[in-house]
């Protein structure tokens, strides 16, 4: 392609003589323009290797503009990362020529370079000294930190030159071995004033990472078996407090002071707890207002009972998505902590409810369907019971008062591992007729003792996800299972077709087959004359 050629795709941009936003213009231009502009601006920084003066006149006064610069840069930061020659992906190329093309491009293209930063390496990659180990190791996987010297206060700047430029910083858990290089940068002071999203691997690091600007965190807990040590906790809970514009969070147990400040966040929409904690929250607390914007709430702990102390003391007026996955549950803290969580039967809509483990020394049966009876804005429901020991006791009365408390419920997951097939398919298709919107349904069914003609005339559903557990590993009437799922639920391909190790139902499944490929060819040779 000739420089005439290249110019002439800028000229086809149009002309812009006015400061105007970079959508309203873009959008006053076909979008063929556009992409002309665009496909001759990546021509010019890729073909040629040491940009001219030449080639810089060869810029159209529209790429100027500031605005429409950054909407084309944004355009090239979407490029797909497919790998070319085994470099780096071609958005990174191409905006690393961008900004090496001009001064005007060189902010633009390098904001977007250093918009998200994934692991300390990159950082420590910009002092002089550390480069060549930085990259070195980087193409041998050799670790290379050991009997490195911290860095100094000079390379301390040349680490974080582009810091103000970082929007998401993710520390990974092998950089555990390089934060020590860093001990010169003061903890509590903001190096990375622009930062929006953080992710790190333990709460000690929250200090030299937090930004007053953040809007998303993710600290991990380490290893979920062991209690963080309390220090830590303390230290988590007093950074947090230091966030003003949180929309999600998601870290490890925090105290109520830090509670307290989170329920004032106008911003904070989600929040997600994981790990156990040192100690226990005091019953005694102060007022708390309303978490008034919050809709998602998840736990991720050993026991269930600082889920019930938080839903026991704090208000979430608008909570529509509630998760908990405990690791031992008794029958005493699940009173607790159902009782509790009914404090949100007005508003949830997807709730889950996991344990692995379930422990009563009189061995009764966990009636969690019963207190979820009264949750009737319910659109999702998914109770999982890992603990063959233990019992949901779904049968036929149960499910069909369950599809009639529930009256907008779409999607209803029941995993019991107990084993006690308690619902036959005349009690499934008798309560799931009264949803007709029911879209997906897993739970244990009696596939011995069929309680219903698969010959009689059916009465169809429109359920189209239909996963089924059944005791044992074979199924001795697989042509009869078919033949009622193809008449009674008719947009169901095939039985437990995203889960895997349900081996009993291939056979099922090839019989669904055969009898599709059949109705296909019957109403086929119906339709000719």
């Amino acid at each position: 392609m000739c420089a005439q050629s290249s110019n002439a795709r800028f000229q086809t941009f149009g002309l812009v003589r006015m400061r105007v936003s970079a959508q309203r213009s873009v959008a006053m231009y076909p979008k063929t323009q556009v992409l002309c502009s665009l496909s001759g601006l990546l021509y010019m920084v890729t073909l040629c290797t040491t940009p001219s003066i030449e080639n810089f006149q060869l810029m159209h006064r529209a790429l100027f503009v500031s605005d429409i610069l950054l909407y084309i840069f944004t355009h090239v930061d979407r490029i797909p990362p497919i790998a070319v020659n085994n470099s780096s992906s071609p958005s990174r190329k191409s905006l690393a020529s961008l900004a090496a093309t001009c001064k005007a491009f060189y902010e633009p293209a390098m904001d977007l370079l250093w918009a998200d930063v994934f692991g300390l390496e990159r950082l420590l990659g910009c002092v002089t000294r550390l480069h060549p180990l930085v990259y070195r190791a980087s193409r041998d996987w050799d670790p290379w930190a050991g009997g490195v010297e911290p860095l100094s206060a000079d390379e301390a700047r040349q680490c974080l030159r582009h810091s103000a430029r970082i929007r998401s910083l993710t520390i990974l858990r092998t950089d555990n071995r390089l934060v020590p290089l860093l001990s010169v940068i003061p903890v509590d002071v903001c190096v990375f004033p622009r930062l929006q999203r953080l992710s790190l691997p333990s709460p000690k690091y929250l200090g030299l990472f937090l930004s007053h600007t953040l809007r998303h965190c993710f600290v991990s807990s380490g290893n979920v078996n062991h209690a963080i040590p309390a220090d830590q906790l303390s230290l988590l809970s007093d950074r947090v407090r230091l966030c003003n514009q949180l929309v999600t969070l998601s870290c490890p147990p925090l105290d109520w002071a830090a509670w307290k400040h989170l329920s004032n966040l106008p911003t904070l929409a989600e929040i997600e707890v994981h790990g156990i904690p040192p100690w226990l929250l005091e019953q005694h607390i102060l007022n708390f207002s309303p978490f008034l914007h919050l809709t998602s709430l998840s736990f991720w702990v050993y026991s269930a009972a600082y889920a019930t102390t938080i839903l026991q003391h704090l208000q979430f007026p608008s909570l529509k998505s509630f998760l908990i996955d405990v690791d031992v549950l008794t029958l005493t803290e699940a009173e607790r902590f159902f009782r509790a969580l009914s404090n949100c039967k007005q508003t949830l809509e997807q709730l889950t409810i996991i344990f692995e483990r379930y422990h009563d020394p009189q061995y009764k049966a966990l009636t969690a369907i019963q207190h979820l009876l009264s949750f009737t804005q319910l659109r999702s429901l998914r109770l999982g019971n890992y603990d063959s020991g233990a019992c949901i006791c779904l049968d036929n009365n149960l499910l069909l008062e369950a599809m009639s408390a529930w009256p907008h419920i779409h999607t209803l997951t029941i995993e019991d591992s107990s084993g006690l097939p308690f619902v036959t398919f005349r009690g499934l298709f008798t309560a799931i007729r009264q949803r007709p919107q029911l879209e997906s349904l897993r739970l244990y069914i009696d596939t011995l003792n069929i309680d219903i003609d698969p010959d009689a005339e059916p009465i169809q559903h429109s359920l189209q996800t239909l996963h089924m557990e059944t005791p044992g590993a074979y199924l001795v009437n697989a042509e009869v299972l078919a033949r009622i799922i193809f008449k009674w639920l008719p947009c169901v391909d095939q039985v437990n077709k995203v889960v895997c190790g349900w081996g009993a139902w291939n056979e099922v499944n090839k019989h669904l087959v055969s009898l599709r490929t059949a109705a296909l060819h019957a109403s086929g040779a119906a339709s000719k004359p």
